[in-house]
Order: structure tokens, then sequence, then C-alpha cells
């Protein structure tokens, strides 16, 4: 007979791993499922660390959701006794008129974070690892910083077992199907498992688990480098932020030296190539690396030094760059919680307290209706 849950989370990477720490904390029965070893390099959450900031060019709307995420990786920080988030500060840099900046701080006033804009003579004699264009300016944030990306998914499934959860590694679902008491059953290679709420959280697998999706999503690949710095005192923790680039070579971005030698810098956002996650290649896109030696040479020349290491990973894009976290049509007992476009990972933990009140109690704390599967009809 099927073993019988309260909730199953299919995919256990950044946004499944909170999801089931959420709700094993509350009680639930919770079966996380990832086909994958936990903690892979497969899809989107490798790579050591992601940027975290406040103040949001991409929406205002996604302040209040970050600034919860920020406290939630604070306090699962504390209680691990590892810290995941650590405050170095952010850097929007673009060119003026770009909307880039002027989004970022509006957002800032709306939602009273600190914040300073610089022109681009503060920025360099502030941060001397630049050399901008002349209509560079940029939004410091000094309550951002990173998310220790992988060792976060590694701690929310440790406290997820602490609290009862099961989780299984290695474990692909093939399929799934409501019961006649509406609930779910779910297929895997290893058994058959039944529980009254899916959540589909399998980032660029969502096509494959939700063919309807399959038009309103597509996934591509990036490319992070990291380089041996020139000047590796110019990038440490203590006085270099993260930062995103709006330049004319693409948007990058980048973070201080932590846990590796090199300089890390991320492809530009809106470059992504195509690519089938079924393969088991992630040979990184040699394009998007000269792209990044064409980014260091012209702004941040510090940090051009030898390659230490390229790794790709793969963004799940939806046409306006949201998420989608909703029930899923005619299934009210399934969420769909992916994709995150290329910037979700930063409100992982806020996301899983989200799915956790969807599956436990109907409704988030949150205004979730911007992420609707409506806006795709």
């Amino acid at each position: 007979m099927p073993r019988p849950y309260d909730v199953i989370v299919v995919g256990v990477g950044g946004m499944g791993s909170a999801t089931c720490y959420q709700l094993a904390r509350r009680g639930a029965r919770v079966l996380g499922l990832e086909r994958f070893e936990i903690g892979h390099a497969m899809g989107s959450s490798h790579g050591l660390s992601r940027i975290l900031r406040l103040a949001y060019f991409q929406g205002e709307a996604y302040v209040p959701l970050v600034r919860r995420a920020r406290e939630l990786w604070l306090e699962t920080g504390r209680i691990t006794g590892e810290p995941l988030f650590y405050e170095v500060g952010a850097l929007d840099i673009g060119q003026e008129g770009s909307g880039v900046i002027e989004d970022a701080r509006a957002a800032s006033e709306k939602y009273g974070l600190a914040h300073e804009v610089l022109d681009r003579k503060a920025i360099e004699e502030r941060f001397p690892a630049f050399t901008l264009d002349t209509d560079h300016i940029g939004l410091y944030q000094p309550q951002s910083g990173f998310v220790a990306s992988e060792r976060a998914i590694l701690a929310h499934v440790t406290l997820a077992l602490y609290h009862g959860a099961e989780i299984h590694g290695c474990e692909a679902m093939l399929g799934w199907e409501p019961t006649a008491g509406g609930g779910v059953r779910v297929t895997t290679e290893h058994g058959v498992y039944e529980a009254g709420r899916l959540i589909l959280s399998p980032g660029a697998w969502i096509g494959d688990l939700v063919p309807a999706l399959r038009t309103s999503t597509q996934v591509v690949r990036q490319t992070l480098g990291w380089f041996s710095p020139v000047k590796p005192s110019l990038f440490d923790m203590t006085r270099f932020p993260v930062f995103t680039l709006e330049a004319r070579e693409g948007h990058f971005y980048g973070f201080p030296l932590w846990q590796h030698p090199g300089f890390k810098l991320g492809s530009p956002h809106f470059s992504g190539e195509p690519y089938d996650p079924h393969l088991p290649d992630r040979q990184p896109s040699p394009t998007q690396r000269d792209l990044l030696r064409a980014c260091l040479a012209k702004h941040i020349p510090a940090a051009n030094g030898d390659l230490l290491g390229l790794k790709a990973c793969m963004y799940t894009m939806t046409p306006d760059e949201h998420f989608i976290i909703d029930t899923l049509p005619g299934f009210e007992q399934v969420i769909v919680a992916s994709p995150c476009s290329g910037h979700g990972y930063k409100f992982a933990s806020a996301i899983g307290e989200a799915l956790a009140e969807l599956a436990t109690s109907g409704r988030s704390r949150f205004d979730l209706d911007m992420f609707s599967l409506r806006r795709f009809a």
C-alpha cells in the first residue's frame, strides 16, 4: 500500500528544501523527492553563493518577500550555528536613465530601505576595482549581501530531517495522479506514495511534470566564472560588495572573495542560451566565457587574471521573468513553485514559508497574485 503523507515535495533544491523544512517544523508529514543527490550541481542553485538585494529594480512588489527572506536566512543560520547570509552590501550599477537605478531607488524610498545614490566618480573612489563608463551611476544598499546557496540547501534539509521529514535523494518522480479522496498519488522509480497535497518545485524539469507549462517556460544556460584577481585586496569581503553591472557588453553580477580563491562573475542575464536540462553535459558556454572576459577587461581589470574555473547553471525563464507560484488549475491539491527566472534564489527561504502556508492553511501571508498562472491564460 502507498505510504500516506500530508505533503509531497518534488524537487529538493533551493525552494524545495526550504519548503520541506517549513512544513516539517509545522508538524506536517513530509516527503521530499529529489531526482539527483541532495546538494547537486545539475540545476540552478550551485556555485557557492547568490546575491540578496533589498531594493529591487525587477519590481517593488518583491521587496516585502525579500525582506522576510533575509530574516529567515539569518534565523536559519542562527539555528544551525553556521551563517547563511553575509551582509557585505550591494551595489547596482547602471546607465543613467536606463531605469535600473531609478527603479531600485524608488523601491528603496517606498519601503524606507537604507541606500545611497553614487555617481561614477564616487563609485570608483569607494570601490577602486571598477572602471566605469561616464554615464554609469549606482545605488548602494548596506543591508544587502549574499546567501551561501549550497550550504543553505543542506541546512534546510538537515532541519527538515530533524523535524521528522523524510527526504529521498536520487529518486525521480515518474508521474502523479489525483486520488478519489482529493489527494495525489505519486509514482517514482522506487515506489508509490500518497499525500493530501503535492508541491512541484523541480526547476528546469517543470515541463516534464506539468506539460501545459512548456509553452510558457524556457530553460537557458548561464555561465559562472572564477578568475585569479590581480589585486586580491580590492575584493576582500570587508571592502567589496556584491554587485550588478549594466554595461554595453551585457548585465553582469559578481561577488567579493569568499570560499574560493577566485573572483566570481556571472555571465549576462539576458544572454542565456536555450538548453535541454535532460542532457548530462553541463559544459559552460564559450560565448559567455568570452563575454565574462570582455567585462573584466573593460570594467574590472583588477580581477582579469588567470581563469580558475567555469560552471554552467540553468535558468528557467517565464516571458515576464516573474515566478510561478500557484495551484494547478483543475487540481487544487497541487501547487506549482517554479521557475524563478534567474533571480529567485534569494527568496527561497521566504517562498518555502509561503508554500508551507499554502499547503497547510490554503493561504500565504504574502500577496502572490503577480506569480499566478492566470497571466499565461
